[in-house]
């Protein structure tokens, strides 16, 4: 979350100035002065060291960086006006109490409302964004007096927010998103190749895509910063749907688990069970269920496909192996499989190398109907930097020749 908001109103006076070519007609707009919306306008342009606009005799004229900025305005007003819409739907005010909800809030309460979300502490939330604790404790009441309904509660440990503030919580963030965009846009158009790209990796792609995605990257745009979250489905679509998160990559969902998402496939990968190069059965030409049964596995937490495919394998009440260790650590998985007669399913192409290397191999055995779509997954009308794309672009291409390389 960007620090340093802008005066949310000095950002809508900009927006206004853009769309209407008038400082005058932005101010009545905006219920503001004329030099009021003059000296918004300057000193956004300060704090970007860009000049948004150019003023002539004839008219007020967006540069390039004014229309790169003011298009990353009118998203971020997009999503505050969404979560004060949902809150109010959720509240059951009626629409016209809440149409322009959104223009009466202030930076101070949107930092206020992430860093309580996030810490689930007024102190620790206060101490994060740099306020004092009366001042962050003023700010979240202020916005619920705004809103007019209960957005946080007490609990044991510590402050949770109420179910009315949960979408007020992931458009907000949405919102200071669409902003850290606009300045990492402003920031390449004056030169700079870099740019942010958060990515929610699952354990297929750590091992196989990722790495392969990240180093073509920095192989042109050296100065990108990448952060990578790893972590089960459930918190990184959360990570990605409340803006965390740029992209996910990993196995894709059938059926899409939210409506607010879009996947993309990049190639499909069959599951294998997979062990030591001397296991014991790699010496036997037909492998029963019944001596997978007898073998120690390795299996991943419940909810992952891999876990599902093992208990379709040995169902409750029928034969089933006495001895399980379950872990989504693929270090431990491929340090366990070496040294041990345990086996495992998993992706393929995640033991690639190793097979490459005579470290581990597939048992003789064909797994019916266990090809699964890899690909990424992004939030529906995600406006992508350009480094973003360049990373989208890349990480295609790479799954697109991925049986090649794997």
């Amino acid at each position: 979350m960007a620090q340093d908001i802008p005066n949310i109103k000095h950002l809508r006076a900009c927006e206004a100035v853009l769309r209407t070519r008038s400082f005058s007609a932005a101010a009545d707009e905006v219920f503001m002065s004329q030099p009021a919306v003059t000296q918004a306008v300057a000193k956004l342009e300060a704090q970007l060291g860009s000049t948004l606009f150019d003023r002539r005799p004839e008219g007020v004229f967006p540069t390039e960086i004014g229309h790169i900025f003011v298009n990353r305005i009118v998203r971020m007003q997009h999503y505050l006006a969404q979560g004060m819409a949902e809150i109010m739907r959720s509240a059951r005010r009626q629409h016209g109490q809440s149409a322009k909800l959104h223009h009466l809030v202030t930076s101070v309460q949107l930092r206020a409302l992430v860093a309580i979300a996030e810490a689930g502490n007024f102190s620790l939330a206060a101490r994060s964004i740099g306020i004092s604790q009366p001042s962050l404790h003023r700010a979240a009441r202020d916005l619920e007096h705004l809103c007019a309904v209960p957005l946080f509660e007490k609990a044991s440990t510590g402050i949770l927010l109420t179910k009315l503030a949960e979408g007020l919580v992931m458009n907000t963030k949405l919102a200071l998103m669409e902003l850290d965009q606009g300045y990492d846009e402003i920031a390449a158009w004056k030169g700079g190749r870099g740019g942010r790209v958060a990515i929610g990796s699952m354990p297929l792609a750590r091992s196989a895509i990722l790495p392969a995605a990240i180093n073509d990257l920095l192989g042109q745009a050296p100065d990108t910063r990448i952060s990578i979250i790893d972590g089960p489905y459930r918190e990184l679509l959360y990570a990605l749907r409340h803006g965390d998160i740029d992209i996910l990559i990993g196995a894709l969902r059938d059926p899409v688990p939210v409506d607010d998402i879009e996947q993309t496939a990049l190639f499909d990968d069959p599951l294998a069970i997979v062990a030591r190069v001397n296991h014991p059965l790699m010496k036997q030409d037909v492998i029963t269920h019944e001596d997978l049964a007898k073998c120690a596995w390795i299996v991943p937490r419940r909810g992952a496909p891999t876990r599902e495919y093992f208990e379709s394998m040995f169902p409750e009440g029928g034969l089933r192996p006495q001895s399980v260790i379950v872990t989504g650590s693929l270090i431990l998985i491929r340090r366990l499989l070496s040294t041990s007669d345990q086996v495992t399913i998993i992706s393929r192409h995640q033991i690639a190398q190793e097979e490459k290397y005579g470290e581990l191999k597939r048992l003789p055995i064909t797994l019916s109907d266990t090809e699964r779509p890899i690909g990424f997954t992004t939030r529906k009308g995600w406006s992508p930097t350009a480094i973003q794309k360049d990373f989208l672009a890349r990480l295609s291409d790479i799954g697109q020749r991925a049986n090649e390389i794997w």
